[in-house]
């Protein structure tokens, strides 16, 4: 299958836009022109988290099989099929995922971490009481505060989202999100599949 032009692009996250909020958002996206609707309820969707953590991998894909489950689907860890030593055999995975009867899959994976600075400058004000010395600065001015500009720093992470219909063979949406910062993953999971099933509805895909 031809990679879209935007999966082409998914790689140099430094040119994708920041995010300037703490919550998880789509940066970018993609959805098939041509699939067809998915028809996925009741049927079996596999939650794939792709990472050598398997800590990590536990906790997002029951995260996400949760959140697919609330939708209408019947979510499924992969972990729960298929255990980490053996994840990396593409026939295993793809001859257990038939043998379950999966109709899809919905996949992330951690794409890029980064930190964002933000500055606030410093604050100076107080004009309406320069008017009068007496009775408006003198007063005003003793108990003003200046309050000096400061850095923070930020962690953000990037996730890219994947979902493929496995009865088409076929990648249906593709997109990628900042977490700003990452609060857990069952919020960052919860936040990206509720972002995903609008996209797909909103393109007549469920």
């Amino acid at each position: 299958m031809t990679k879209p032009a935007f999966l082409r692009s998914l790689a140099p996250i430094a040119l994708l836009a920041m995010v300037a909020c703490s919550s998880t958002e789509f940066v970018q996206t993609w959805t098939a022109p041509d699939a067809a609707p998915l028809r996925l309820t009741g049927s079996k969707v596999v939650a794939v988290f792709m990472t050598r953590k398997s800590g990590l991998r536990r906790s997002a894909e029951d995260a996400m099989a949760r959140e697919i489950t609330s939708r209408g689907a019947r979510g499924v860890a992969s972990y729960t099929i298929l255990p980490d030593e053996l994840v990396r055999d593409e026939k295993l995975a793809q001859g257990t995922f038939e043998k379950f009867g999966m109709a899809g899959s919905v996949t992330m994976r951690v794409v890029g971490r980064e930190t964002q600075y933000s500055y606030s400058p410093s604050y100076w004000g107080g004009y309406p009481y320069y008017g009068s010395y007496w009775g408006g600065y003198w007063g005003w001015g003793w108990g003003a505060v200046y309050q000096p500009g400061y850095l923070t720093a930020e962690n953000v992470v990037s996730i890219e989202s994947l979902v493929y219909s496995f009865r088409q063979n076929k990648l249906i949406f593709a997109g990628i999100s900042k977490t700003v910062p990452p609060e857990s993953v069952d919020q960052t999971v919860s936040e990206l599949a509720s972002e995903i099933s609008s996209k797909l509805k909103d393109a007549g895909l469920l």
